[in-house]
């Protein structure tokens, strides 16, 4: 009588693999990590410390990081909620259609990942400026959008694009579309199968893109000085003012500038991921 030997059960039981094991891809990655974030950061927020609590928040409640620091996260998030919408659009076009050119669209759509800030910077200025392509008939209606916040809108849009579409794109393809016709069959109309059938399902990797754009917004640089005009208490972004701090050796103000963009990016990254994560309980994603 043949018998059979039950699997040992619990955490130590480890099954083959091909590659190493936990305990080395564990610390790789856990020195990895350290090397390349967790060490820079920390060093950031110790030299913050040595500046002293009254210091630190003199430095940090200055008008112009106020004004600079509202810039570049208001900019910011309007820059990545408008991704949003418009990412999506494309991701569900590039997914549900086929049409001459789609290849090209979809590779244009990566183009701001490879393409130079400057060089992104130096064209959308040329673009939107008052007397170029498309700013000069926006002057004649009376709508400056270069070197103002617009412009650095415009500018954060075009970087963040990317983010959102291949984000989403992947978890858009594996939507069948039988669920969108059997939501059809059942009566439901297309704005309710949007809401209650696709968008559940894609909320989370919406909130991700989302993340990630605001992420590249707010710590965006090259493509945004050349179209903002840098107008202090107007159009001039934290991370430009971090290195005026550093070109007039005043360190201790670029320090406590960069602290307060790493508190508040910090912040609101935990807030999407606790909606990621609240998103996936409540539609079962995960």
């Amino acid at each position: 009588m043949a018998t059979t030997h039950a699997a040992p059960a619990g955490w130590w039981f480890r099954r083959p693999s091909i590659i190493p094991g936990f305990g080395l891809t564990f610390g790789f990655a856990v020195t990895y990590l350290a090397l390349i974030v967790l060490i820079p950061l920390s060093g950031l927020v110790i030299r913050s410390a040595d500046l002293g609590l009254a210091e630190f928040w003199r430095l940090a409640s200055d008008p112009r990081t106020i004004a600079a620091l509202r810039v570049s996260f208001g900019t910011a998030f309007v820059a990545a909620a408008i991704n949003v919408v418009f990412g999506v659009v494309v991701a569900w076009v590039l997914v549900r259609y086929r049409f001459p050119g789609r290849r090209l669209v979809d590779a244009l759509v990566d183009l701001p990942f490879a393409l130079p800030t400057a060089v992104a910077g130096i064209a959308l200025a040329s673009l939107y400026a008052p007397n170029g392509w498309i700013g000069a008939p926006a002057a004649a209606l009376g709508l400056k959008i270069a070197f103002t916040p617009l412009g650095i809108v415009i500018a954060l849009v075009f970087v963040g694009l990317p983010f959102v579409v291949r984000t989403v794109q992947p978890v858009m393809e594996e939507i069948d579309r039988e669920v969108e016709e059997a939501a059809a069959t059942l009566g439901a109309s297309r704005l309710a199968t949007l809401a209650r059938v696709l968008l559940p399902g894609l909320a989370p990797a919406i909130l991700t893109g989302f993340a990630l754009a605001l992420a590249r917004g707010v710590g965006e640089y090259g493509s945004v000085i050349f179209i903002a005009g840098n107008i202090p208490y107007v159009s001039e972004i934290a991370p430009l003012l971090v290195v005026i701090r550093l070109e007039e050796f005043n360190t201790a103000a670029a320090t406590a500038i960069g602290a307060m963009m790493l508190a508040i990016a910090f912040a609101l990254l935990f807030l999407i991921n606790l909606l990621q994560a609240w998103s996936r309980r409540r539609y079962g994603h995960g």
